[in-house]
């Protein structure tokens, strides 16, 4: 069986996983990245791509547009540009109940002083969609917001990690964990691993890592599904999201058309397996439909879901363990991957320097112990 040791040991090699070897690297510590799978299988490389501050919970702002400034010079962090564009994103109004909520959106981020978002008229929304459907009442949008290949993204940062020094184990499962005096030992099917640093950034397997801290967390494996075209010309630039209907609909670069929303399909994580909800599909076909009625043309090729964590208050978990050298970041609820890039940043500053400028508070591991929090 195989034996090594490190300075940081991180369980997982998804974007956060990867993002924090990166950082570590950068900053002279290199570490070793145990993945069960191999870099990106789940939700880090099949994910909508959404690089999105729009929307987010008041807990999540800080660190999301903290993230979007790294998107805005990625490649100077992972050399590649991760395929990254901005285009904006917009939440659109189908009617007047829609129109309320997205106001008093608005009323909240004014009170809070974020200004990222605003509010677009019926008439530039259609200017700047020119196939939505003309029922549409206006939104609101973020226009430093994009998108970005997820697959290509995780790869990238998993890249330059280690490039930088950083070592990377797929293919080993963990199984256990414990403290033994200063050193975390890490026990895998492929032979043990110490470090005096450990990261649980494990997805959807994160509670059963934190459990064995004596930190349970009330973790939902969950699978969204997405939906892609074949190519069609090009009719969209922003990413379109729904209000009263879930909906995420963007194009990309090669001109298909990626669909998704939240929608779930059916998911066993111990044997890694989804299954497609067929009918729930057919549910958010038709809301691409109603909002742009030329999809009704459009192919669909195919379909699939990721496996990743989901939190009972839709916030992840980032921050600390109660012991000593031991860190989370897990529970990202389908909108983690903009928040890839600073929580690896966050993740390296808890190690190297036992806190962060950026605020965390509100996702701390033991928020579940008692009522729930929101930022």
């Amino acid at each position: 069986m195989a034996t090594g040791s490190a300075a940081v040991v991180i369980i997982g090699a998804g974007l956060h996983g990867c993002s924090a070897a990166v950082h570590l690297a950068r900053r002279g510590v290199a570490a070793l990245v145990l993945e069960k799978n191999y870099a990106g299988r789940h939700a880090s490389g099949v994910n909508a791509g959404g690089v999105r501050t729009l929307g987010r919970d008041l807990a999540e702002i800080p660190l999301a547009l903290a993230a979007r400034e790294l998107w805005y010079r990625i490649g100077e962090l992972v050399d590649d540009d991760c395929g990254y564009e901005q285009h904006g994103q917009v939440r659109v109004a189908e009617h007047e109940d829609d129109v309320a909520v997205l106001r008093r959106r608005l009323d909240t981020m004014a009170a809070h002083g974020y200004v990222h978002e605003e509010w677009i008229s019926a008439d530039e929304l259609r200017a700047l969609v020119p196939r939505l459907a003309p029922s549409v009442r206006g939104g609101i949008i973020a226009r430093g917001d994009g998108a970005a290949d997820p697959y290509r993204t995780t790869s990238a940062f998993r890249c330059k990690a280690a490039a930088l020094g950083a070592r990377f184990i797929e293919g080993v499962r963990v199984d256990r964990v414990e403290r033994t005096g200063a050193q975390w030992r890490v026990h895998t099917d492929g032979g043990d691993y110490t470090a005096p640093h450990l990261i649980n950034c494990a997805g959807a397997w994160a509670d059963r890592i934190a459990a064995q801290l004596g930190e349970p967390v009330p973790l939902q494996p969950i699978s969204p599904m997405m939906l892609v075209t074949l190519p069609m010309p090009r009719f969209l630039d922003p990413v379109v999201l729904g209000t009263g209907r879930p909906l995420s609909f963007k194009q990309r670069a090669n001109g298909t058309v990626l669909i998704g929303g939240g929608r779930r399909a059916w998911v066993d994580r111990d044997a890694e397996w989804t299954e497609l909800d067929f009918a729930a599909l057919a549910e958010g076909a038709r809301m691409v439909c109603e909002l742009f009625p030329h999809m009704r043309d459009a192919v669909v090729n195919r379909g699939w879901a990721g496996i990743e964590a989901a939190m009972p208050d839709e916030l992840p978990v980032i921050g600390p363990s109660r012991h000593a050298g031991a860190f989370h970041a897990f529970g990202f609820s389908a909108h983690g991957f903009e928040l890839g890039p600073i929580v690896g940043a966050i993740l390296a500053d808890l190690v190297l320097e036992g806190r962060t400028a950026l605020p965390i508070g509100p996702l701390r591991i033991d928020r579940f112990q008692g009522p729930l929090e929101r930022g």
